[in-house]
């Protein structure tokens, strides 16, 4: 089994930026497992938001946050990391670190092994 623990959520007010930290642990995990983050609104389904492969060679973003957002992985502390600076009203959601077992990114939530509690994401205007 493997296990993501996310934090570093919060509340910040519009152009502000927020660092999202999700730490894996567990026999099955491995730093070839692909990470990602993904978000859900209230109401609306979880949405992909940015992803790395294991080797931290590729990245891959949403259109909506490319540019504002960076995704980045220490293998040898098992963390994978989310900075999101100018933030807007629509980033407020839930962030869910994920974790497929595999080397090549996808954005579908379903394919995804693995997945944290969730940490709130509050953006004010």
């Amino acid at each position: 089994q493997v296990q993501l623990v996310e934090s570093g959520g919060g509340s910040v007010k519009a152009g502000g930026s927020l660092r999202l930290s999700c730490a894996a642990s567990g026999r099955a995990f491995n730093s070839r497992h692909t990470m990602a983050w993904f978000r859900q609104a209230p109401g609306q389904e979880r949405e992909f938001v940015a992803a790395i492969s294991w080797s931290a060679g590729s990245t891959y973003y949403t259109d909506s946050v490319k540019g504002r957002f960076a995704i980045s992985r220490d293998n040898a502390k098992s963390t994978v990391t989310l900075q999101m600076n100018s933030l807007k009203p629509e980033d407020t959601a839930v962030y869910y670190c994920a974790a497929r077992i595999g080397v090549v990114i996808t954005t579908t939530a379903g394919e995804y092994d693995y997945w944290g509690q969730g940490t709130q994401v509050t953006v004010s205007s």
